[in-house]
């Protein structure tokens, strides 16, 4: 199915100098404005830095085969949710080329891939995966919560064929009670990485379902602040 050329984004603004960008990426079904949305009922108030834009876009509608092939806001099809199947490459690549025009359009805004972290929940989180790995391994990192990648994925073949070279880290947050995202696939999902050289750091939730929580967005909110500092010496401040 063709998709639209043009990603719907809604975003929070930095309050000073723009310097760094973060990509936040909604589950399936979700969008942009109700994942912002969500974090902002969590937090009590929006994710926001003095100099990191937070941008959360908006996924087409498109045919979900786990939904009988019903529209559905979904980054990929997948043939089922289960970590043993095959990926679904081909719905997966052309959404890594459509997000890439959000990350060139903060290229453009001044801020260098190295000044980026790509992350999301549930699904947004493996799309995040596919883009970061596969695609733009310069940026300072990935963020996946309540997310897992496929036992084959091609993430991983692109990851141990990087093996001494720069990799994004990643930071993974899963509910230990999750019962749609099973917390031992995020578990491989991460033991997998760090096999094929990938920096990684695994936070289980306690009787956490498949949500955000108060807790997982504090240390999400920390980690960006550590990988993307506001008087980082590579940024000219």
């Amino acid at each position: 199915m063709a998709v639209a050329q043009k990603l719907q984004r809604c975003a929070v603004s930095q309050t000073g100098k723009h310097s760094a960008s973060v990509i936040f990426l909604h589950g399936s079904g979700d969008t942009g404005q109700g994942l912002r949305a969500w974090v902002r009922d969590v937090l009590k108030q929006d994710m926001a830095f003095t100099h990191i834009r937070v941008i959360y876009p908006t996924a087409p509608a498109r045919p979900y085969t786990p939904m009988r092939g019903a529209l559905s806001h979904v980054w990929f099809d997948r043939y089922k949710i289960s970590a043993d199947c095959a990926e679904h490459l081909e719905s997966i690549d052309s959404m890594c080329s459509l997000l890439g025009s959000v990350i060139q359009e903060e290229i453009r805004a001044g801020v260098p891939k190295h000044r980026m972290i790509i992350g999301g929940f549930s699904m947004g989180g493996a799309m995040a995966l596919h883009l970061a790995c596969r695609y733009h391994p310069e940026v300072a990192g990935v963020f996946a919560l309540s997310s897992f990648l496929n036992k084959d994925s091609v993430v991983y073949q692109a990851a141990q064929g990087r093996r001494g070279q720069p990799l994004p880290e990643l930071f993974q947050c899963h509910g230990s009670a999750d019962e749609l995202v099973l917390h031992r696939w995020g578990e491989d999902t991460g033991a997998l990485l760090r096999g094929v050289g990938m920096a990684t750091s695994f936070h289980s939730i306690p009787g956490l379902n498949h949500q955000l929580s108060l807790m997982e967005l504090e240390r999400l909110r920390s980690w960006i602040l550590k990988k993307l500092p506001p008087n980082s010496p590579s940024n000219g401040q």
